[in-house]
């Protein structure tokens, strides 16, 4: 069994402008103490992210890179980070700071604490963010909730976490896009893992912008793709 405690996988796209915060905020978290590693995923990113990432790097430290040569989209990042990732438990979130990385920290204890850590799934839950995102989240839920018959909320808040067992279990066909946040979750539901949820706050993004957050136009174009992955996978899992 691998002796880090946790891996914690950020895919990076194109994020050179959001890396110095991103480095300087892991830098004060006590990751190395804790006997946790960060993974950096450059996913396919067109700016000079690798350039950086080699340069602020320092060999051996609890924060390391590896890179995806072509972008094939966010689930694909978090899953090429997760094969790298050498924890007992596995975690992942975002490159911009909406969430703090540290949360993951948090999230830990439950894991430490719990009765049986290898049937635990944990994620975290959002607040402080702007009524319209807020609406949109609860409405997705009822849906999904009421569409795959488990109760699930804030489907995409962060971080996620798992013993790398549930991982293992994963089937290879696990999404490259950003179903993959439902896919882990509604597995863990469907397995029976014990879900526990944990208060984050979600703040603005410092630079760039969301690849899909951007406006109703985009909003619809999420909701059709996630409503189109919805009945593929109750489909699939109900027939395994």
């Amino acid at each position: 069994m691998s002796d880090v405690r946790m891996s914690l996988v950020i895919p990076c796209y194109n994020e050179r402008a959001n890396l110095p915060a991103l480095l300087g905020r892991l830098s004060e978290l006590p990751f190395e103490q804790e006997n946790c590693e960060v993974v950096l995923v450059d996913n396919g990113s067109s700016d000079d992210t690798p350039e950086y990432l080699a340069n602020a790097l320092a060999p051996g430290g609890a924060v390391r890179s590896v890179r995806v040569e072509h972008n094939q989209g966010y689930g694909f990042g978090i899953l090429s980070g997760l094969r790298e990732a050498r924890g007992r438990v596995l975690a992942w979130t975002h490159a911009d700071l909406q969430t703090d990385p540290g949360d993951a920290l948090k999230g830990l204890s439950h894991f430490r604490f719990a009765r049986n850590p290898e049937q635990l799934f944990v994620k975290g839950r959002r607040t402080g963010r702007p009524l319209g995102d807020v609406v949109f989240t609860a409405g997705m839920s009822v849906f999904e909730t009421l569409l795959m018959h488990r109760q699930m909320w804030d489907i995409n808040a962060q971080p996620t976490m798992f013993p790398r067992s549930f991982f293992e279990l994963w089937e290879d066909d696990a999404p490259h896009d950003f179903s993959l946040d439902l896919y882990a979750y509604y597995t863990a539901l469907n397995a029976g893992y014990q879900v526990e949820r944990f208060t984050v706050r979600f703040g603005d993004r410092l630079h760039g912008h969301s690849h899909w957050n951007v406006d109703w136009r985009s909003k619809l174009k999420f909701i059709r793709r996630t409503l189109s992955y919805s009945l593929e996978l109750r489909k699939h899992l109900s027939e395994t």
